[in-house]
């Protein structure tokens, strides 16, 4: 789960990180007025997305008046903004953040994340801020300082230091400041169970201060539970509606741009039948996983968010029934294609329990289901189905 920049600063400023003063608004008038309550003399009026490179894509515009306030959160407010996150449809603005200017004498970069190889939070700083990170590592890997993060001991003030170090933060007041800052952020993302935390930029001002000048952070969705808080922060209009409804049933599903639905029960056989759909020459629409436990509702509501897609062209159901049984998923399969009154080729592999059942129901349903017998088979059959 991803938050805006804004609620992203609203949770580090409460773990001592320090970021410039700023409001979020919805609308024009509450720009102006926020800008006015922020005093200024120089204000950056942000839009709010769930991507990085909004500056430049225009969602990031500095105002030295409160005119210019306006003209600006006129014309970014409800646009359609597109960096290279959001891909080429972009994303619409719907709320900005109105934040004080500052005095930025140097940007930096910093990121935590998990790395799962070593089982440690590893920071990543270099002194590239303002860039994309992915462009740094390929280009400059040199330029990116690392150290890993024991669990057991934490953040140890000397590594903060080693940090600064490497950014070049050698005097007494920027080695105070950033130490302050990196254990901040670290403490913020061990409290809320966090998958990444990036600063970027991390900026020092001419007085030597540390301070978040942009902040993404995302969740870890399985830890949402203990925080109540952060779930009330989502903002689901910056999510794809299917993801939405998929979360809903209980089910594990991320879009894709292919044109192969997918449903299948167990993590690792979905990426295998998507891995098994590339080979032989087709393109996944989606990762489905309905789980080890799915009632036929839930297979019908895997199916309508499938056939809801307009990109589909074929579906691909591979069952391996070990808890789940097979004639559960085909009963299930049966009853979303006649609700749903299929309009595009389905290819159903059965195995495990039950298999014969499933089979049978399948076969005495009277629609025109393409049965396969292996995954590499199911696969073969939907790419040709696809392109037919």
């Amino acid at each position: 789960m991803k938050v805006h920049e804004h609620q992203a600063k609203e949770i580090l400023r409460q773990f001592g990180v320090a970021t410039p003063k700023g409001k979020p608004v919805y609308s024009v008038d509450e720009a102006v007025t926020a800008a006015q309550e922020l005093g200024g003399p120089v204000w950056v009026v942000k839009a709010q997305i769930h991507a990085g490179g909004r500056g430049k894509g225009g969602g990031v515009k500095l105002a030295r008046s409160l005119d210019e306030v306006r003209e600006h959160a006129q014309a970014i407010l409800g646009m359609t903004l597109v960096t290279h996150q959001t891909g080429p449809a972009g994303k619409e603005v719907r709320r900005l953040y109105i934040e004080d200017g500052c005095d930025i004498a140097r940007e930096l970069y910093v990121g935590m994340l998990l790395d799962r190889e070593s089982g440690r939070l590893v920071i990543m700083a270099s002194t590239e801020g303002g860039m994309e990170i992915e462009k740094v590592a390929e280009e400059t890997p040199e330029k990116i300082y690392k150290i890993w993060v024991d669990p057991g001991v934490g953040l140890g003030d000397y590594q903060c230091r080693q940090i600064a170090f490497a950014l070049g933060l050698k005097e007494k007041t920027q080695l105070r400041s950033a130490t302050r800052f990196f254990k901040g952020l670290y403490n913020a993302y061990v409290q809320y169970d966090c998958s990444m935390a990036e600063i970027n930029p991390l900026v020092v001002t001419g007085a030597g201060e540390v301070l978040a000048l942009d902040a993404k952070i995302s969740f870890d969705s399985n830890a949402l539970y203990r925080h109540k808080d952060v779930v009330e922060m989502r903002d689901l209009s910056e999510e794809d509606p299917s993801e939405v409804e998929a979360g809903e049933h209980g089910l594990s599903f991320i879009k894709l741009d292919g044109n192969i639905g997918c449903m299948v029960n167990g993590a690792g056989l979905a990426m295998a039948t998507m891995d098994t759909i590339k080979l032989h020459g087709g393109e996944p629409a989606n990762f489905l996983d309905v789980g080890g436990g799915a009632t036929t509702e839930k297979v019908k509501a895997a199916f309508s968010i499938i056939t809801s897609d307009p990109g589909v062209k074929a579906i691909f159901v591979n069952i391996f029934g070990g808890i789940m049984k097979c004639d559960t998923i085909a009963q299930g399969v049966i009853e979303a294609a006649r609700d749903t009154g299929l309009a595009v080729p389905l290819v159903v592999r059965l195995a495990g329990t039950n298999v014969e059942l499933g089979k049978k129901l399948l076969q005495d349903s009277g629609l025109p289901i393409i049965a396969a017998d292996s995954m590499g088979d199911g696969a073969r059959e939907a790419v040709a189905a696809a392109g037919a």
